[in-house]
């Protein structure tokens, strides 16, 4: 599997152990398959930076594909690890019974493939967990936002198993103009989901009151 990372320097021995505890599914390290993505996320200003090259053998580790377990199991693993400052006791009884309910034995895994929650899309779930959207206008969201997979390595064994193949520069005046237009994308689809709101579709207190539903 080829993997970029994008970061303001060049990274040719990603270290386990590093990163955020706080990062969508806990510390580790991150990359994506699409270049144009790992571009983006090199440019945290326009000065930009690089976008680093690896070939990750999966043969032999455990990868879990959160594409396959649903929405619900995504939103209880970012809810996990992400430093959440609740708006409201709904939002925090929501997130517990996300997290109560659905959340996977991730930790397990050498490897995690899954949707990525920038502070935008973030926005989406918190905004779910509040009863403010609809699980099926959350699950638009996610699927149609175009927020972008990410490949998140997990344990030592993975780490052994990435080699890196090189580093091309980012042009910060050509691909920080695209990660805020995606930034400003997802704002927009924000307030058109408020827009569409209605007594329709599964909100987080129907949830709740069936005990659960299938992810």
């Amino acid at each position: 599997m080829i993997i970029y990372h994008g970061s303001t320097v060049m990274v040719e021995r990603p270290e386990f152990g590093l990163g955020r505890l706080n990062n969508d599914y806990g510390q580790g390290f991150y990359c994506t398959e699409d270049i144009e993505l790992a571009r983006e996320w090199a440019c945290k200003d326009d000065e930009g930076g690089f976008v680093n090259r690896y070939d990750l053998d999966t043969v032999g580790l455990k990868v879990m594909d959160i594409g396959d377990l649903g929405l619900l199991p995504w939103l209880a693993i970012l809810m996990k690890n992400r430093a959440v400052r609740y708006s409201s006791p709904v939002e925090k009884r929501g997130a517990e019974f996300v997290i109560s309910k659905y959340l996977p034995s991730y930790e397990d895994y050498d490897v995690i493939r899954g949707y990525r929650a920038d502070d935008s899309y973030f926005t989406f779930t918190r905004a779910f967990l509040s009863g403010t959207i609809s699980l099926e206008q959350l699950e638009r969201a996610v699927h149609l936002g175009d927020l972008g997979i990410q490949v998140c390595l997990k344990s030592p064994e993975s780490f052994e198993k990435i080699s890196f193949l090189g580093a091309d520069a980012v042009d910060g005046s050509v691909y920080y103009p695209k990660r805020m237009e995606r930034d400003e994308k997802a704002r927009r689809d924000y307030y058109k989901l408020l827009e569409e709101e209605s007594d329709e579709g599964v909100y987080i207190r129907d949830i709740m009151r069936e005990g659960g539903v299938k992810p």
